[in-house]
């Protein structure tokens, strides 16, 4: 394992960090550069292969201000008062359409997506205030912050708005040596997809003519097309841990497979890249399954 100097050694705190997800490959990474890394996650016996490599783990809800309260003070006991990196990972994703969105749902993924991270930044800033040798923020945002999908309104929605807080931050702490990061991730294979609880669309949705593709949609099944684009969760976390690790880290670090059409896209004029998210996603087969819907009904009309 190739091991940074001492001055260069930074402590870091992962949010989010059960085993198979993104921010385990990210703890992995940081660990094996030789960085003193906490990893988190609401579960601890959810980070058993991290237990196992050495890597230090600590119970942390995001959603729980006792839980976060009891973390810094972990955090501060454990290194002395200080934090070189809080890499705000955890985050949920929920798939519906507009019209059938649950605002109670939604607000959730709201909460967990943007609230908690605000709270966790709030927590921890004390801490990071006190690195001697640089501090930094890293927000875990998506491409999808800039680059909205059909069906995925809240998700991108959430990451959007952390996005714009990211920047906002960035200026807000520069007085006090703090660099902020809005790391935007595209298409990395990890088990956010297999966590997802609502595929199904509700009774009366106005998509109902389109049930299958639809629901494919929600699933994140259509996306397979672009699964051959995926990269690995630690090849993906390697870049990204490199990237961070930068003398001068950039602003914004965009990782992960087909990272740079959401790029391209942010830069086109609007509607310019509408075809080829239609068939990305699949709503191209639930337009098409519509308008046949509505040929149909209107042949059947006396």
């Amino acid at each position: 394992m190739a091991q940074p100097s001492k001055q260069q050694k930074k402590t870091v705190l992962i949010t989010g960090c059960s085993d198979g997800g993104l921010g385990a490959a990210l703890a992995i990474a940081y660990h094996s550069s030789g960085h003193r890394v906490f990893a988190t996650a609401r579960t601890p016996s959810k980070m058993a292969f991290l237990t196992s490599l050495g890597i230090e783990t600590l119970p942390l809800d995001v959603l729980s201000e006792e839980s976060i309260t009891a973390c810094v003070s972990s955090v501060s006991k454990l290194t002395g008062g200080t934090l070189n990196v809080l890499l705000n990972n955890a985050g949920a994703q929920y798939n519906m359409p507009i019209s059938d969105l649950s605002i109670p749902e939604a607000k959730k993924i709201f909460d967990l997506n943007v609230w908690s991270c605000i709270a966790v930044i709030q927590a921890f800033l004390p801490l990071l205030m006190e690195a001697k040798n640089g501090a930094m923020v890293v927000n875990h945002t998506s491409v999808g912050s800039i680059a909205g999908l059909p069906f995925q309104a809240a998700y991108n929605a959430s990451k959007a708005a952390l996005a714009m807080f990211s920047d906002i931050l960035r200026l807000e702490l520069q007085a006090f040596g703090i660099k902020v990061v809005d790391l935007k991730t595209g298409g990395v294979k990890s088990n956010i997809l297999a966590n997802l609880t609502h595929t199904e669309l509700p009774s009366d949705s106005i998509y109902a003519p389109a049930r299958e593709e639809a629901e494919r949609m929600l699933s994140g099944e259509k996306l397979g097309a672009l699964k051959g684009t995926f990269v690995d969760a630690d090849v993906w976390a390697k870049g990204v841990v490199k990237d961070l690790t930068k003398a001068n880290p950039p602003y914004q670090i965009w990782r992960g497979g087909s990272a740079w059409l959401g790029r391209l896209g942010a830069l086109l004029p609007v509607g310019m890249f509408d075809g080829e998210l239609k068939k990305i996603t699949g709503l191209d087969d639930v337009i098409r399954k519509i308008g046949e819907a509505k040929v149909n009904t209107a042949a059947s009309e006396p």
